[in-house]
Parts: C-alpha cells; structure tokens; sequence
C-alpha cells in the first residue's frame, strides 16, 4: 500500500491499551519519572511508602480495635486490619493519581503526541511499587502470627490484586478523561476514595454489615469490586493465622466472578470513553 494509499486516521487518537502493550519503554519511563519526581527533594524517599500506611494503621487500630473494642473476640485483628487497608490503598493511590494524570501532564501532552493512556496506566505500577513494601510487612507480621497458608489463600491474593489493579486501571481511565472536561471530576475521585475504606470489610467484620442490610443491598455490596478483594486478602492473610476459615461461602462461586467481571467491564469502557475523547485533550487543556 503506498502513502497515497494509506487510510486517513484522525490526528490525536490512538489503538487504545494496545498501545500500552507495544509502548512499554515508554510506560517504564513514566513510572520511573513519576518515583524520582514524587521524591525530588524528600529525605526519606520510598521509606514513606512504609511509614504514611503504619501511622493509618496505628490511627485505625487505636480509634477501631481499642476504642470501640472491634478486637475484642477478633483474633489477629491487626493482620485483618492492615490486610484491608494496604489493598484500600493500592486501589485509593492508583484510582487517583489515575485520574488526575492527563491534566497533570498536560505541558507533555500539548507539546508531543504519545499514546495518552500511558498516563494513567503508569500510576498503576507507580502504586504498585509503593504496594510491594506494605505487602512486605503484612507479610512478616503474618508469618510472626503463624502464617500457614495453603494454596487456595495464596490464588486469593493474587486474585484479589488482580481485581484492583483492573478495577483501579478503569476507574482512572474513565475519570482521566472526564477531569479533562468536567474538573468536578476531581471532587468526585476524593469522595469516591474517602468512603471507599467504609464501603468494604476494611475495618469492620463482614458480618456485622450483613446484619445492618437487608438481604438484596447486602447482595450488592457483595459485588463491589473492593469489597470482594478485601476479602479474598482477608482470605489469604488472615485466615490462615486464626481456627476455622471466614471465607464468605457464596464469595468464590458468585461474587468473585461478579467482581472480575465488573473490572473486566470497567476498564473495557474506561478504554472506550478514552479513545472517544483522546482527541480533544490537548484543545481543551
């Protein structure tokens, strides 16, 4: 086919995540970038990724484990605690950081053309760096609890990961391409982050929402993405350090293919929304 040939394509748009997939120098440069900016200056550097997640811990512990006695007839609430918190985190960091990517790039984007979804995908590994320490140390502390875990808590894990990572990966595709537009959208992403730790089994038992709900609004909380990656963490932390299991009977055979669905079907639309709009980005920022 010769260049006369060549099908016209609109200037601006590109093949949506394949380009991630074809581009990923770039995207290891970006998140290389994004670490060394965010700890420009800082003294500390990468040890924040361990101390900001352990003073929450403590403040979440004191004010729900002591205070209002969740830990009393909870064994090893501390790993069920942190295990919720640090995959609330991952989800909080790469959801917003997500989000708020074109418009914080916006000097690079309206000088070059790359694909535009780098940007948002790069905050997915960025959070995933921060996540590995924290990991680290809910590792550690299980092991000191009496960690024994069997293969089904280990799938759950990586299950669960895989639930955020999709899920957070949608989330900010849509929500990029929305702040470019609508810079509302922000205030949006915060609320929706503040009441994500309320709206999942982070600092509370499972059970104690399905005695508050009647039984279809329970059913729906059950689907939330979030909710069933706590779980499946819960699941592959705690569980193993207590007797018995807590596992949810109806999570693996229903709410668990709910979940990866529901992430499968947001990151599908947040690539659809991205690649409609892509093309105005710089005009408007």
């Amino acid at each position: 086919m010769t260049v006369a040939e060549a099908p016209a394509v609109q200037p601006g748009r590109g093949r949506g995540l394949r380009d991630v997939v074809t581009h990923r120098f770039l995207l290891r440069l970006l998140v290389r970038k994004e670490i060394q900016v965010r700890y420009r200056g800082s003294v500390l550097g990468i040890l924040w990724s361990y101390i900001k997640p352990g003073v929450q811990f403590l403040v979440y512990y004191i004010a729900m484990g002591k205070f209002l006695k969740l830990d009393h007839g909870s064994a090893n609430y501390a790993i069920y605690l942190f295990s919720g918190i640090i995959i609330i985190n991952f989800f909080s960091e790469a959801f917003g950081n997500g989000a708020r990517s074109i418009v914080a790039n916006s000097g690079l984007i309206r000088k070059i053309y790359l694909p535009r979804q780098l940007f948002p995908i790069s905050t997915v590994w960025v959070a995933t760096v921060h996540f590995l320490p924290q990991i680290l140390i809910l590792l550690l502390a299980s092991l000191v609890a009496g960690w024994r875990p069997g293969p089904l808590n280990l799938v759950s894990i990586v299950l669960g990961f895989l639930i955020v990572a999709l899920f957070s990966a949608g989330m900010g595709l849509l929500f990029a391409c929305a702040n470019v537009f609508f810079r509302d959208s922000e205030n949006i992403v915060d609320m929706i982050i503040m009441v994500a730790t309320w709206t999942s089994p982070v600092l509370y038992m499972t059970d104690m929402a399905k005695n508050a709900m009647p039984a279809w609004l329970f059913s729906l909380y059950s689907s939330n993405p979030l909710t069933v990656a706590v779980q499946l963490f819960h699941h592959g932390f705690w569980d193993p350090t207590v007797e018995g299991s807590a596992l949810p009977p109806d999570l693996y055979p229903i709410y668990l293919p709910i979940a990866l669905a529901l992430s499968v079907a947001t990151i599908v639309l947040g690539d659809l929304a991205f690649r409609k709009t892509e093309g105005d980005f710089a005009q408007e920022l």
